[in-house]
Formats: structure tokens, sequence, C-alpha cells
């Protein structure tokens, strides 16, 4: 890995937002769910959470890809309420977005607090069982003749938001790092030395420390597995 690379992860790292989310119920379309992965990565986003529709091939692969999803952690949940339970564990206020009575400007919400913004599937939008654990129901005005916008434009829209009102508040500042030491170590070597962290997978070894240059610190025994045939 090179210098240049290894600053590049950290000043990445530096700025994520672990208390800001998505959670994609039954998005189905590849094109919209690699949309939204790439604006999650661009606001900062950490990780993401999604509920596949069954059979998808989305689902088969874990919800991983490459490009921006080897940057932001898909993790995925066997179903909604399964889905709404880990984001709660995490405190996080849950919106949906829905026309509604209740239905706020996605401008009037909080984004500061810990958010979770669930966006639902093409045809049929969010199901009556995120509708009815919500926090709060969410609309992007529309003034012209079509009532919706495309999920992953719509997604774009909430998030920008959501930077735009956590920028203002100093929460992209580089001394506010909130992941663990943990985890920014796992993230440095499998995107500073994929290949390596493939075979380690592989092979079930753990990863080793990563120095101040971005360079792997493992003794003989570790890299004498590592080459080890099978």
């Amino acid at each position: 890995m090179t210098p240049e690379r290894f600053e590049r992860i950290h000043e990445v790292l530096a700025t994520r937002q672990p208390d800001l989310t998505v959670c994609m119920e039954e998005v189905h379309k590849p094109n919209n769910i690699s949309a939204i992965i790439r604006t999650a990565d661009a606001v900062g986003i950490h990780q993401i959470h999604a509920v596949w529709p069954e059979n998808s091939k989305m689902r088969m692969l874990g919800g991983t890809s490459a490009g921006a999803r080897n940057w932001v952690d898909v993790v995925t949940h066997d179903n909604t309420q399964q889905a709404f339970a880990a984001m709660k564990d995490q405190g996080m206020q849950i919106l949906v977005t829905n026309l509604s009575e209740r239905a706020v400007d996605f401008r009037e919400i909080d984004y500061t607090k810990p958010t979770a913004v669930v966006l639902g599937q093409e045809k049929y939008g969010i199901s009556q069982q995120a509708l009815d654990m919500a926090d709060k129901d969410i609309i992007i005005p529309m003034v012209g003749m079509v009532q919706s916008l495309n999920v992953s434009v719509a997604s774009a829209l909430i998030l920008y938001e959501a930077q735009r009102q956590r920028q203002n508040a100093g929460m992209y500042d580089r001394a506010r790092t909130l992941l663990a030491d943990e985890e920014v170590s796992r993230i440095l070597f499998e995107r500073g030395h994929p290949v390596l962290a493939k075979v380690a997978r592989r092979k079930g070894l753990p990863y080793p420390e990563i120095d101040q240059q971005g360079q792997v610190i493992a003794d003989e025994q570790w890299w004498a597995a590592m080459q080890a045939a099978r």
C-alpha cells in the first residue's frame, strides 16, 4: 500500500458517520442498489442495511460487489423486523419515505441525531410492517404530475440534506472519529492489502496489525501460514 493510499483511507475513515444509515427494504434493481450505495459512500456512511427480496441474486451475493460497495458495509437481514431491531439497538430514529397525512417534509428532520432512512421496493414502496414500526414518515415535496421520485434519486436528496446538516454541525471534523480502532485496522488491511486479506479469510487467519505507513506487521509464523499450500 502506498503512503498516498494509506493517507487517503485514513481521511475517509476519519469522516465516516456510523450513526447515519440507510435500509433498503426489498429494493431489487441493480442500478438502484448501486446508486444508493454510491451515494451512501459519498456522504460518509459506513454501514447500510438491506432486506433482499426472496430468491434475489443480491441475497446470494450477500449484498456485496465492486466499486463503492467495497467501502460501505452492507448488512443483510432476513426480514424487516430484524433490520429495524438492529437499527433501534443503535439508538436510531427510523424514517420511512411514505406519502401519508402524518408525513413531514424531509428537510424538517434533525439528521444530526442517529438516523436510519428506510427506502422501499421500487413498485410497491414501504411495507405496512415498516410503516407501523417507523418513528416518522417523510416526503419529498412534489409539484409536478408525478407523485414520487426514483428510489435512488430520493435517497440522494435525503442523504445530502443529512450531510448538509451534519457538516454545519461540525460532524465531519476529523477529530470526531467514531469508528473503533479495531474496525479501522480491519478496513485498512482489507482495503489496503486486498489479496492478503482474501487469503487470510480463506485460511481463517487473524488479521495482522498495520503500521503508520500502512505496512503489515506480522511474525514469521503468520507469513508461513499465509504461504502454506492449502
